[in-house]
């Protein structure tokens, strides 16, 4: 694939540019077994997208955020955020990428007529609505890093265990090596302009991706891998929540 002209000029200095926070909120959380999607059960005092969209929105760099929802979301209405900055809603697509690009046609939209001082050279971190734990840590960790890196990067985590490859009766084919390999987590940054052409040139492409970079990366660009915190968990499964608030209680406590 080629790359074009936006996605190699090179992002404006941190001083100039504003970060926006994107949060994909369109999914149903199917493995959690639950009644309502994942991100509007309870955990400890609020629900699970208020802690992911309030850690976002506390931090002093984010000047707002855009999330995706579904059509019918019933349960929206009741999120309650604590905060001054913008939060903007628009529709979710059928999949996470298409719900990132609404949401990323939406902020270039806004740059196009300067509303609420969104600018063509911005920064988007796109973060999962279930991981309610981020770190503001990790955040700054995100902008101190690639501020003025030419294509962007993503929180991970190095793969620990021992990686195997399942065969089609469920026995194991491989023992994959696992040097090199990471965990990718959220949330994940990339230059606005140069993420929505991204994302859309995949999908027209029929490539359908399962997180922003991997968007990127199929441009042929290479982002940066910057080892994030542990408990930074997508809670995925019932036995996630339960961890999840053992972890919002052990950051309290620090």
């Amino acid at each position: 694939m080629h790359v074009t002209d936006v996605m190699k000029k090179k992002p404006e200095d941190k001083d100039s540019a504003n970060y926006w926070a994107v949060v994909p909120a369109a999914g149903v959380g199917k493995r959690m077994g639950s009644d309502i999607p994942k991100q509007y059960l309870t955990l400890d005092d609020a629900m699970v997208i208020e802690h992911s969209c309030q850690r976002l929105l506390d931090h002093k760099n984010i000047s707002g955020l855009v999330v995706a929802l579904g059509e019918h979301d019933a349960y929206w209405p009741a999120v309650q955020l604590n905060t001054t900055k913008p939060v903007i809603r628009v529709k979710g697509g059928a999949e996470r990428c298409h719900s990132v690009l609404n949401a990323l046609q939406e902020l270039s939209a806004m740059s196009a007529s300067e509303e609420m001082g969104v600018g063509k050279h911005d920064w988007v971190l796109v973060h999962d609505a279930a991981r309610p734990c981020l770190r503001h840590s990790d955040i700054d960790l995100l902008i101190a890093r690639l501020h003025d890196h030419a294509v962007g990067g993503l929180l991970a985590l190095p793969v620990r265990d021992t990686m195997k490859r399942q065969a089609a009766d469920q026995t194991v084919a491989e023992t994959v090596d696992r040097n090199g390999l990471w965990h990718a987590l959220t949330p994940q940054m990339f230059p606005l302009e140069m993420l929505k052409q991204a994302i859309d040139e995949a999908i027209k492409s029929g490539y359908m991706m399962t997180d922003e970079s991997s968007a990127i990366e199929y441009m042929g660009l290479q982002p940066l891998l910057l080892e994030g915190s542990e408990d930074n968990i997508k809670i995925t499964r019932p036995p996630d929540l339960k961890l999840a608030k053992m972890y919002l209680r052990a950051q309290k406590n620090e």
